[in-house]
């Protein structure tokens, strides 16, 4: 088994999956902890789905890099959910479901009407379960999530303090004179990069596992912030490379076989929890 990791391990695009793989547990991680405890967790959920509906109306089009109108698209939808969630006509849920649903069934109905494929269905499977992309990904692809990670990363450590106090106590922090509407902005702006990158690891419908297991399981153990934080980015991580691992020694669909971690962590984070309290 060692021998056949290491004979994958010799071609690029493997080493590239591992690298991408880990940047976006990485950031995700972050993100999944202020998302979850904002009881937000299902924006994940719904710019995933615009994300897949933007990706087929870019392959279409055949653009050379699709993030060209995925990106911009899934942050104009996460400012939309923002401001729509903020209406007293349309609660924040409804307003995620309608942009989900609503996009999933664009997206699908495109990539059928102007088909550039022979296998639609082998297409569609790709990018809503992310099976094969990650394995395909250029140096271009790569360099772009190294570049939006980093960036990611530095904005949640210089602001920190600020996402702290917006995500206990968003009254609070605006009678301190914090612009709470500007921090979730940015906090919705960066989960959607987040989920555009994340598309090729775990595909469309599963993205929304990263950002919430991870932070779960944190939150089974630990007690504050930081400690949160930094233990679901140890467990995102590791989920993440290991289900790239074993994806790959046993021919399992990559997205789903992370997701598995994520779930087996949970379940163990939980009776380690449960121990802990009875202790």
């Amino acid at each position: 088994m060692i021998e056949t990791l290491q004979f994958y391990l010799s071609y690029p695009f493997v080493r590239y999956a591992l690298i991408v793989g880990t940047l976006i547990a990485l950031c995700s991680s972050l993100l999944g902890v202020t998302l979850v405890l904002k009881r937000f967790s299902y924006i994940g959920d719904g710019l995933s789905h615009v994300a897949f509906g933007a990706l087929a109306i870019g392959t279409i089009f055949d653009l050379t890099s699709t993030s060209v109108i995925v990106m911009p698209v899934t942050i104009a939808a996460a400012v939309l959910i923002l401001r729509t969630g903020q209406n007293p006509k349309i609660h924040g849920d409804a307003a995620i479901a309608m942009l989900s649903v609503g996009s999933l069934a664009i997206g699908y109905l495109v990539m059928h009407l102007f088909s550039t494929s022979a296998n639609i269905s082998g297409d569609v499977c790709s990018t809503l379960f992310g099976s094969t992309s990650i394995l395909t990904l250029t140096k271009a692809e790569v360099w772009l999530c190294v570049v939006m990670s980093v960036i990611v990363v530095a904005v949640f450590v210089v602001l920190y303090n600020r996402i702290f106090a917006v995500t206990f106590d968003e009254n609070f922090a605006k009678a301190t004179g914090i612009k709470t509407n500007t921090y979730n902005t940015l906090i919705a702006v960066i989960t959607a990069i987040i989920i555009v990158l994340a598309m090729n690891l775990v595909g469309s419908l599963l993205i929304s596992a990263l950002i919430i297991f991870p932070a779960l399981s944190a939150m089974r153990v630990v007690q504050n912030f930081k400690g949160v934080i930094i233990y679901s980015t140890v467990i995102s991580v590791f989920c993440a490379l290991l289900g790239i691992v074993l994806s790959i020694l046993f021919s399992t669909p990559v997205g789903s076989t992370i997701v598995a971690a994520d779930i087996a962590a949970f379940g163990i984070n939980c009776v380690i929890g449960r121990g802990l309290r009875r202790g």
